[in-house]
């Protein structure tokens, strides 16, 4: 994750660590107990004192809000009523220290993604919302599927919304300026939701990252794309799962969903196949890769028009699929590889179309977060671009593996193994 920036309250906490650490330090080992009870209580005072001047620090930055919010619109009455009984929650910013999608291999990942009791809740709620995912894709263009594996993903297809208020969680990350002013900004944008009154600050809650509602989205994005789809006066991703299903479909049109065309399917390459870099890196006709012998792995003909790109998530001893620009239109809503795959298989699923014919390597090990950051660490100072140096495969990371791969003779499926750390380190 980005690391935070240095604020009042981390130097308060260090303060008070450090009082609790000095009271401790003096206390003879053979202290009597009182002695001990003491030293507690001085430790206690001490981190009284700084939770109440993190309190000060954090009602200051809310108040040094204002001005933002009263430019987008907002009224004095709207703000103070938002952050009337809201403080700051440290839990909140503990949950960013891990993600699933980033952390665990894949195929974990999508195990819990796309699981029995999952598929068969959403199978439930099929008949209910037929007419509403075909107004979706009458309207937008959006497979229905699609639209439904959004809606398992983020929120069980409307069971666990997330219970937090989104207005104290989001202050809660702007005030320890968690990546930069992000987190500022979609606080402003959930003051303006609230003044424009599609819902009450009591009934805005989400995710510990402010993400709300049943496809849970961030302020931002509900200001541009949500959608009263069920005709009902307002915007509600709460409690309407037309209006969330209407607004996902309008997000994912907006940003480019191609009507009419699949996100991808699995398929197996033939023996001797001559895999390239720029197989994963650009989009080609269908036909370019049939000619090459790659086939659906389902045994069905692959579409006649429209272009794909491959996608090897783990290797080429685990599934590999061609994807079309609708792939990255769901990465648009979450910008990783595991949760697209997750969104694509687990509506397919939903649907009843077949899932995977190809087992994962679940007997690989996969590399550590430390061993991660070595090899981005490496690929850098060998001039490939990985971005930041944070422990985690995501696309840059295996877009330079693939360049890297291909440089030294090895098939680039922008895998990374612990055989290309190790060749790495030979190399100096």
């Amino acid at each position: 994750m980005t690391r935070f920036a240095s604020t009042v309250w981390g130097r308060f906490a260090a303060a008070a660590a450090l009082a609790a650490a000095l009271v401790l330090a003096v206390a003879p080992a053979d202290a009597a107990p009182p002695r001990k009870a003491m030293a507690a209580a001085a430790a206690k005072r001490a981190a009284a004192e700084a939770a109440r001047k993190q309190e000060v620090a954090f009602r200051a930055f809310v108040a040094g809000l204002w001005p933002l919010a009263e430019a987008r619109g907002v009224k004095r009455a709207t703000f103070d009523a938002a952050f009337a009984s809201v403080s700051f929650d440290p839990r909140i910013v503990a949950h960013t220290t891990t993600q699933a999608e980033f952390v665990m291999p894949i195929w974990v990942y999508l195990s819990n993604s796309v699981s029995p009791a999952r598929v068969a809740r959403g199978r439930a709620k099929i008949d209910d919302l037929r007419p509403w995912l075909a107004k979706a894709e009458t309207t937008y263009g959006v497979d229905p599927a699609v639209l439904m594996g959004v809606w398992g993903m983020e929120s069980e297809f409307g069971v666990f919304t997330g219970g937090d208020s989104v207005i104290r969680a989001l202050a809660s990350l702007a005030f320890v300026h968690y990546q930069g002013d992000y987190f500022r900004d979609e606080l402003i944008a959930a003051l303006a939701i609230l003044e424009e009154g599609d819902v009450a600050p009591s009934d805005m809650k989400g995710s510990w990252a402010g993400a709300m509602g049943q496809t849970q989205f961030m302020p931002s994005s509900f200001l541009e794309y949500a959608v009263d789809f069920e005709g009902h006066g307002r915007r509600d991703i709460w409690d309407s799962a037309p209006d969330a299903i209407g607004s996902t479909a309008n997000f994912l049109a907006k940003h480019g969903w191609i009507a009419g065309a699949q996100w991808g399917f699995e398929v197996r390459l033939p023996e001797g196949f001559k895999l390239t870099a720029a197989d994963s890196a650009r989009f080609v006709p269908f036909s370019a890769f049939a000619a090459r012998g790659v086939a659906r792995a389902d045994g069905g003909a692959p579409p006649k028009d429209g272009e794909a790109e491959l996608l090897i998530p783990a290797g080429l001893k685990g599934p590999i699929f061609l994807v079309t620009a609708n792939f990255r239109t769901i990465k648009a809503y979450n910008n990783s590889t595991a949760y697209a795959l997750g969104v694509a298989l687990l509506g397919d699923a939903v649907m009843g179309r077949d899932g995977l014919e190809t087992a994962w390597p679940t007997r690989d090990k996969p590399l550590a977060e430390r061993e991660v950051r070595e090899l981005q660490r490496e690929l850098d100072r060998r001039g490939y671009d990985v971005g930041d140096i944070d422990g985690r495969v995501g696309d840059r990371l295996q877009a330079a593996l693939r360049d890297y791969q291909e440089s030294i003779g090895a098939p680039p499926d922008g895998y990374p193994t612990l055989a290309l750390l190790r060749r790495l380190r030979r190399r100096g």
